[in-house]
């Protein structure tokens, strides 16, 4: 005789798996009832889809950042397709990532999957769940910690939904203009905080090819000097957040709109969705006239 599987049990196994309704349901009737059984037996599924999975390209997702006091995450959660990204339950992964990130404050990725998350799962259990559960590859791939002073303020800022987040860190001002800032560190990408953070070797470089064009384009010796110094100016504007023209107001920069709210940038970091991952571009009427080919 069949074991009856009551609505409680499917809620106690979701709650404990995220598996959806009719995956804990099946599981429940193969275990008998046994909700451990089930849950274990969704555990393994879960790691057999993923393997299967690991090979693919996981280039789309979400950007999220969390506060914890003094204590600020930024992550990146990827999925194969856009479509994901719209996904509630994968929303509410990637905010958990970012708040289990803040809360226990990893070294590394290999801390970082091992941190506990609020219902128990570490990071990297629940990634696996979640790519059983989505049906695509899901990946954490990276995260970053900010901190601040009694006296300092986070700010952040997501486009698009998450394809962009920035989070920065200003000594005095407030939470305000943190966020102005962390606005214009999505929309413009600098580089670094300030020309005193750009290497040595980078400017040396820059000054050596504009001294070389300046000479080739015939200007006087005693000017070039003068010159090169104005388009090195223009450089470090594209690179360096306090050089750059506030978004929100070009007539100053983004330094001057921190001095005139009483404070400073400190930090910052800005991440794009797939950056740096090479994506597989599909020409799906290609596919589709291949199968009527068959």
């Amino acid at each position: 005789m069949a074991t009856k599987i009551t609505a409680a049990q499917v809620k106690e196994l979701r709650e404990k798996s995220g598996a959806g309704m009719m995956a804990a349901k099946k599981a429940l009737v193969a275990a008998d009832g046994d909700v451990e059984k089930a849950m274990e037996a969704l555990r393994e599924k879960g790691v057999k889809t993923a393997a299967k999975k690991s090979g693919r390209i996981a280039a789309e997702g979400l950007a999220d950042v969390a506060v914890n006091g003094n204590v600020a995450a930024i992550v990146e959660v990827n999925a194969e397709t856009d479509f994901v990204a719209g996904n509630k339950d994968f929303q509410s992964l990637v905010q958990a990532v970012a708040d289990t990130i803040a809360a226990s404050q990893p070294a590394d990725m290999d801390a970082a999957n091992v941190a506990k998350m609020a219902d128990g799962k570490t990071i990297a259990e629940a990634v696996v769940n979640a790519t059983a559960t989505i049906g695509e590859k899901i990946s954490f791939r990276r995260f970053a910690l900010l901190t601040k002073t009694d006296n300092g303020h986070f700010g952040s800022y997501r486009h698009m939904g998450g394809k962009i987040a920035a989070l920065t860190v200003l000594e005095g001002a407030d939470d305000e203009a943190a966020k102005d800032v962390a606005m214009h560190v999505a929309a413009i990408n600098p580089l670094y905080v300030s020309r005193e953070d750009v290497p040595a070797d980078i400017m040396a470089a820059e000054k050596a090819k504009l001294v070389e064009e300046a000479k080739d384009e015939g200007k006087p010796e005693k000017i070039v000097e003068k010159i090169v110094e104005g388009r090195l100016n223009k450089f470090l504007a594209e690179i360096s957040l306090d050089d750059q023209e506030f978004v929100k107001d070009s007539d100053q920069t983004v330094d001057q709109f921190a001095k005139s709210k009483g404070g400073k940038v400190v930090n910052f970091v800005r991440y794009e969705v797939g950056e740096g991952i090479e994506k597989v571009e599909k020409d799906f009427a290609a596919e589709i006239q291949a199968e009527l080919n068959k």
